[in-house]
């Protein structure tokens, strides 16, 4: 055959599977899916830009495809389809656009905004636009899938022993002074010894990464010089990102997937899982008046749900334009496809699902019988997976979906950090409330049978204040974000301590360094899998800004020329502890009055009555653990036999004296840690029942037992 270009192209029939571009002996087999389209051209490029198309031979079920010889890894391409142009029917082809492949293992190139990238045009939305988007738009790339992996298995920590760590693979190695200059801010960085360091020393057991999928920024943040630094913005479902890739940055095109490999390998060795932040509720097309990129081009209908009142339109459950079709064929296809690649060939451990409630609605609404969830639930590889989901979207009466996800599945618990951040703010009248997100919120999990490790503990995450400025702003300060800081929530639940923004009185620091270890504190001792967001522990601030996803520069990025190193080692230490002691892991909820795993006491060390669980000036109680009592089994089916704990919470702006409770047998209780004074010696078990101390305003303290007369 002769490609546009007057050279010899010889192809052959090939196979509709694999979908992508998958290179073997001789050649490439091209297979792309399309049922909209009456054509399908496949566009091979050189090294200098010059483009030949060969019309793919084959329509089969759906999918266009064929067998290319000469063409291997390294080979740049995209697609042109042809077709109906006819937006009033939701279809979009337009064979001047260069399309990338969705099931593209790596791309190169940016996108470079104007009106040739858009499939209409701009001057009647109705008519195609004829300028072509070749120059403007990244080519796809061929990729060798073999990767030489070290030996060993993946780490495959239980949800209870997980201690997750969200991270930006840029923003954590960007100045990170361990990490050799050239691998800073990519997967290499990432991967290097140094970085590898911390996370060991912090004893968390994952990594969750914010989007790492192949992402573009929206026209108007470049318009104002930012980016979409956090990169909820896909459009390469099977791509790592090229922009944090060394390998890339060195002029070795297509080298970030091997450099991702390396990246889990290296994390892996270390004992720790890779869990990847995944936008698989929209892409970054945006919505009918967005660039034509990829999806939008090839099968408008299959891949983005229409109005179906006006099919020009789509229906926008994400804010950002457009919604994925979670109920067609090809679009799920998709998603479990790349969601098993990612396991299979990438090596990682899970995935943490980006407003997760979209891709439920195959009619409109939430539904946990949907075929997304069906599909997960039945694969062999995905079922196995860490899966957690952020359990809201945008802008449906059903939006806010937490606890309603399947069994296997984990969600970010918004109730926790909402409850955990007004109770330490100083709001009266939710230690029920604080009880129960600590117990691991049985209300939302217990009914449908699912454990407490199906809520994801979090105090703070990328999405809003880091925990610096939780406790030194009242509200947002935005304004490097271009939009009169009208952007970001305005329900922070923070509290400044006395002050806006940086302050040098002694008090106001003290009161917020204490703060920052009674929140800490919360969410590491619950029941559940607490969630830190990366830099937290170095005392990290962005200034008050709580959506820096536009920031790419020292406002997001980690600064390690001056950590907290306190609040670092207070971090580490309470990390440690957890892991240290089953009875904080509980796999299991410690319900009713007659659980004597766990018992919740007053101050004066009287169990909590109906009528102390109603006062709306309570701020305060006791809690205590049994460690021998029913405990859970170790995977060789040991028992997970622990010390018993008293965790005392005074959440009063004063200090308030405690009574140790009388719990059955007599012991001897000695302070463990307290987050009034994290620097004293650990006492000796020198408490007994009936004996006062006094707590330290707005803080915890761990108490541990010992045998009695020990």
């Amino acid at each position: 055959m002769t490609g546009a270009g007057g050279d010899q192209v010889r192809v052959r029939p090939g196979s509709r599977f694999p979908l992508g571009a998958t290179p073997g002996p001789g050649g490439t087999n091209f297979a792309v899916s399309s049922g909209v389209a009456d054509g399908m051209l496949l566009c091979l490029f050189d090294d200098a830009g010059a483009e030949i198309r060969v019309a793919l031979p084959e329509y089969d079920a759906g999918v266009w495809h064929g067998f290319v010889e000469g063409v291997g890894a390294g080979q740049a391409y995209g697609y042109r389809a042809t077709g109906p142009w006819d937006p009033a029917r939701g279809v979009r082809c337009n064979p001047a656009k260069l399309l990338l492949d969705p099931y593209a293992r790596a791309t190169t190139g940016p996108v470079r905004f104007g009106p040739e990238v858009l499939g209409h045009d701009p001057a009647d939305p109705d008519r195609a636009s004829q300028l072509d988007s070749a120059a403007h738009v990244p080519r796809s790339l061929v990729v060798d899938p073999s990767f030489d992996w070290p030996g060993g298995a993946a780490p495959r920590h239980r949800y209870a022993d997980t201690v997750v760590y969200e991270v930006h693979v840029r923003g954590f190695t960007m100045r990170h002074p361990g990490v050799p200059e050239e691998l800073r801010g990519t997967y290499a960085g990432l991967g290097h010894e140094a970085a590898v360091a911390h996370l060991v020393d912090l004893g968390v057991t994952a990594v969750e990464l914010l989007p790492v999928h192949q992402h573009v920024p929206e026209a108007f943040l470049l318009e104002r010089g930012l980016t979409n630094y956090w990169g909820y913005n896909t459009i390469g479902f099977f791509a790592p990102h090229d922009g944090y890739s060394a390998a890339v940055r060195a002029g070795r095109r297509g080298g970030q997937v091997a450099e991702f490999q390396a990246m889990v390998a290296a994390l892996h060795a270390a004992g720790l899982e890779v869990v990847l932040d995944v936008v698989f509720n929209h892409t970054a097309e945006g919505g009918q008046l967005g660039p034509t990129l990829c999806h939008r081009g090839l099968d408008n209908p299959a891949y983005y749900r229409l109005d179906p009142g006006d099919p020009r339109r789509y229906v926008d459950t994400t804010g950002t334009g457009n919604a994925v079709n979670a109920g067609d064929p090809v679009c799920l296809q998709l998603i479990m496809d790349s969601l098993r690649y990612w396991l299979t060939e990438m090596g990682v451990d899970g995935f943490r699902f980006d407003l997760a409630p979209t891709l439920a609605r195959e009619d409109g609404g939430f539904d946990r019988m949907s075929a997304f969830f069906d599909l997960v639930a039945q694969d062999p590889v995905v079922s196995q997976a860490k899966l957690i989901a952020e359990p809201w979207d945008v802008g449906q009466p059903d939006s806010y979906d937490i606890g309603r996800f399947p069994p296997g599945w984990s969600e970010w618990n918004g109730r926790y950090r909402d409850s955990m951040r007004d109770f330490w703010r100083r709001r009266g009248g939710l230690v029920g409330e604080f009880a129960t997100r600590f117990s691991g919120s049985s209300d939302l999990y217990g009914g449908s049978r699912r454990r407490p490790t199906a809520s994801v503990n979090l105090v703070t995450v990328h999405d809003g204040f880091t925990l610096r400025d939780l406790v030194s702003y009242d509200t947002k300060h935005n304004q490097a974000n271009g939009e009169a800081n009208r952007d970001g929530t305005d329900d922070n639940r923070s509290w400044n301590c006395g002050v806006e923004g940086p302050t040098e009185d002694p008090e106001v620091v003290e009161l917020r360094a204490r703060q920052s270890r009674a929140l800490l504190t919360t969410l590491v001792v619950s029941f559940g899998v607490p969630l830190l967001l990366g830099g937290d522990e170095l005392g990290r601030t962005q200034g008050g800004n709580n959506n820096a996803y536009c920031q790419d520069n020292e406002i997001s990025w980690l600064d390690w020329s001056q950590p907290d190193q306190d609040l670092l080692a207070f971090t580490r230490r309470l990390v440690a502890l957890r892991r240290a002691h089953p009875v904080f892991r509980r796999r299991r909820f410690l319900v009713g009055i007659e659980a004597a795993e766990l018992a919740w006491f007053t101050p004066a060390g009287t169990p909590m009555t109906g009528e102390n669980w109603a006062d709306p000036n309570a701020r305060a109680l006791a809690i205590y653990l049994d460690g021998d009592d029913a405990p859970d089994l170790a995977e060789d089916g040991a028992p997970l036999l622990d010390d018993d704990f008293l965790v005392l919470v005074n959440g009063w702006w004063e200090k308030l004296q405690f009574r140790i409770p009388d719990i059955d047998e007599p012991r001897a209780w000695r302070t463990e840690l307290d987050t009034y004074d994290p620097g004293r010696a650990a006492d000796p078990p020198d408490l007994h029942a009936g004996d006062d101390l006094t707590l330290g305003p707005g803080s915890i303290l761990v108490l541990q037992a010992a045998a009695a007369g020990s």
